[in-house]
């Protein structure tokens, strides 16, 4: 467990930290594959135009190359922060929203970008999947630093509605019966139909909160319990009469798309 005191002055990357853990930012040209008319703009220039406004990464990533010709070029992400955006909660919750990018070298992929939370109390991150929150796509082709000063600034005057959703889980207090079924359909954002008619989890195990933060019974409590649990793997199944630890969710496309299924569970328990 990281400290607040730690998480609250975040380390931002460099670009030696970023090309460590995601080499396919720093890619020069794009991959063999792409056609004679693709315009390639580096991931690199995007970080750069990213801290003139302010953001910068904190995290970086890429998926693993399924072929040699787009090793060097593959999907990465890239997630950045703001020091001057923050939502401080009424009752001590601090939460940072971050921007994602999602970017590729193959001609495969825009940059696309999408807005995220970051909770200080634990180091869960989360998507906001909210259709308020679509994710932002832009072509390679006509790039410019204005346009992504738009589209960023489009975000930010968004975040309002984030506070708005994050106020109605907290003001949203659930019975036991709402609490098990929330459980039920967060884990079903991960195991699919199938898989949860042969699985068991030890829903009261699930259910015990890792810190006294998430000891809550209102929404936004139990949803950051129960989605910290579902990324991480902190539970246990049993298959017939195996028990099996359930493993962290490590590739980012998977972590994303799970956790943007998770909030739009939550909004549905909404008040």
């Amino acid at each position: 467990m990281v400290n607040s005191k730690d998480m609250q002055e975040a380390k931002y990357l460099t670009k030696a930290n970023i090309n460590s853990l995601a080499p396919s930012v720093f890619a020069t040209t794009p991959s063999s594959d792409v056609s004679k008319k693709y315009t390639h703009i580096p991931t690199e220039r995007v970080i750069d135009d990213m801290e003139l406004l302010g953001w910068k990464p904190i995290e970086a990533k890429e998926v693993k190359a399924r072929k040699k010709s787009t090793k060097g070029f593959q999907k990465h992400l890239l997630v950045f922060r703001n020091d001057d955006v923050v939502i401080n909660g009424e009752d001590g919750d601090t939460v940072y929203p971050q921007i994602i990018l999602t970017n590729s070298h193959d001609g495969k992929n825009s940059f696309q970008f999408q807005a995220g939370l970051f909770r200080l109390v634990c180091e869960n991150g989360l998507v906001i999947a909210d259709t308020q929150f679509e994710a932002v796509k832009m072509r390679h082709m006509g790039y410019s630093f204005e346009d992504l000063q738009v589209k960023i600034k489009e975000m930010v005057e968004k975040l309002p509605l984030t506070v708005e959703s994050m106020n109605k889980m907290k003001a949203t207090e659930m019975e036991q019966d709402a609490i098990l079924q929330f459980a039920k359909d967060a884990l079903n954002t991960r195991f699919s139909d199938d898989e949860m008619k042969r699985i068991k989890v030890d829903m009261d195990d699930f259910l015990t909160p890792v810190r006294k933060e998430d000891s809550g019974s209102d929404l936004w409590s139990v949803f950051n319990l129960v989605q910290e649990k579902v990324i991480t793997g902190d539970f246990d199944y049993k298959v017939g009469t195996k028990l099996r630890k359930a493993r962290e969710i490590k590739n980012f496309k998977q972590d994303m798309l799970i956790n943007k299924e998770l909030f739009n569970v939550a909004l549905e328990y909404a008040s």
